[in-house]
C-alpha cells in the first residue's frame, strides 16, 4: 500500500509570494502531482491530485495524507478523494514529523532548486520546479531510504519484481 504525502512551500518571487503543493509517494520517495498558483485555495491542490491520480492506475486501500491546511480539509478535495475511494489522513495538529517525508521533499527543492535562483515570474518558477521534479528529483536524485536509487528506477524495479 502506498501513502501519498502532501504539502506546500511559498516560493517567493520579487513582488509577491507563490505557493507549490505536491504529491509524494511515500514509499518511492516519487513526486506523483503538483501545481503551482498565485493563491493557496483547493484549487491548487486539486491541481495537484488530478497530476497524482493521472499518473497511475490506483490501489486499493490508498491511503492521503496531509497537513492540516483549510486546502486540504476543503469539501472539494475531500470529495475527490472520497470519489477515488482513498483513505483520508491528516497531521497531528502542530506536529511537524507527522508529514516528515513531504517536508524533507520541500527543504530538498528549497535548497536545490529555489534558493538557487532569482525567479522573476510564475512561469520561471513553473519551468524551473518542473525541470527540478520531472528530471532530477524523479530520475536522478538518489535517496537512502530506497537504496540509494532514484525514485523512477525503484518503481522499476519493484515492477520487475512483480512480473518475475
Amino acid at each position: 500500500m502506498r501513502f501519498p504525502w502532501s504539502t506546500h512551500p511559498y516560493i517567493r518571487l520579487r513582488r509577491q509570494f507563490i505557493y507549490l503543493a505536491v504529491l509524494l509517494d511515500a514509499y518511492s520517495r516519487r513526486c506523483l502531482g503538483w501545481a503551482i498558483s498565485r493563491h493557496l485555495d483547493t484549487e491548487l491542490t486539486l491541481s495537484a491530485l488530478q497530476m497524482a491520480l493521472h499518473s497511475r492506475p490506483l490501489s486499493p486501500g490508498l491511503v492521503h495524507h496531509s497537513d492540516r491546511g483549510v486546502q486540504y480539509a476543503a469539501t472539494d478535495y475531500v470529495a475527490a478523494l472520497r470519489d477515488h475511494k482513498i483513505q483520508i489522513s491528516m497531521s497531528r495538529t502542530g506536529n511537524p514529523y507527522d508529514n516528515a517525508k513531504a517536508e524533507r521533499f520541500m527543504r530538498t527543492l528549497k535548497y536545490e532548486e529555489i534558493y538557487l535562483n532569482d525567479y522573476e515570474t510564475l512561469a520561471e518558477v513553473r519551468a524551473s520546479v518542473e525541470h527540478f521534479i520531472e528530471a532530477v528529483y524523479n530520475r536522478k536524485r538518489l535517496h537512502s531510504a530506497i537504496g540509494y536509487r532514484p525514485p523512477v528506477e525503484f518503481e522499476a524495479s519493484l515492477s520487475q519484481l512483480q512480473l518475475s
